[in-house]
């Protein structure tokens, strides 16, 4: 339960000898939401722009969320993936009918799901060889290894990382003479952001996406879209 008697200033002092400082020096404490609001243990109220960096669709404490939540932990809060559970398989018929899909993985983040991809599409290819992934300038996968390796931004590869995992190549966003002139016999796929979040908002354009498709299709690549930051209704539909 969230101490309302804390101040912003307390709580950052206490967070500041426990919490490593991997996001940075944070001294805004949020303690509580209602639909496009938040308020901080100052009692000041904000408009929620970051929206939990993009997952809260419905804004916070929607009365059916919260139903829904309140149901669910009533009932069973977790059993792992050892066991099936309805709910899972509901979930998952139903991105299988609104989508491309055949199948469906959960992960428990964006960092997992493109792990996830990244091993499936080296995993795909009947050739060893071929495990090299065409990534993007500016874009960003994920804090995990390989996922920050896949990344096209300097400032994550130059904080100590080092030695990056190998297999990724960057070329410029938007550049679909670049992505031809990359695909070598060691590539085994793309890796792409129909929407660049984490370096602003860039849409890749509907050419360029197209031109990704066909590339793929022509020399027998995966293609994979990360929409971590775009995806499951955040643009006004189910997917971009």
């Amino acid at each position: 339960m969230i101490n309302a008697t804390l101040t912003n200033a307390e709580l950052a002092a206490r967070a500041t000898k426990v919490l490593m400082n991997t996001y940075g020096e944070r001294k805004l404490a949020v303690v509580r939401g209602q639909g496009i609001f938040v308020w901080d243990a100052d009692g000041r109220r904000y408009l929620d722009f970051l929206s939990g960096i993009a997952v809260n669709n419905l804004g916070h404490c929607h009365p059916a969320v919260v139903a829904a939540l309140k149901e669910q932990a009533e009932t069973l809060i977790h059993a792992s993936n050892f066991y099936l559970m309805e709910p899972q398989i509901r979930l998952a018929e139903l991105l299988v009918e609104r989508s491309f899909a055949d199948k469906v993985f959960f992960a428990n983040s964006g960092a997992e799901a493109n792990e996830g991809a990244i091993k499936l599409a080296r995993r795909w290819s009947p050739d060893p060889a071929r495990h090299e992934i065409i990534c993007f300038e500016n874009s960003f996968h994920g804090r995990t290894l390989a996922a920050l390796s896949a990344t096209g931004q300097k400032k994550y590869h130059q904080q100590g990382y080092d030695p990056l995992v190998p297999g990724f190549v960057h070329v410029p966003f938007n550049d679909l003479d670049a992505v031809a002139k990359a695909i070598t016999p060691r590539t085994c796929g793309i890796l792409v952001e129909p929407i660049q979040g984490e370096s602003g908002v860039r849409p890749a354009t509907r050419e360029f996406l197209a031109g990704l498709r066909e590339l793929a299709d022509r020399h027998d690549l995966v293609l994979i879209y990360d929409e971590g930051s775009a995806g499951m209704g955040r643009t006004g539909w189910p997917f971009v």
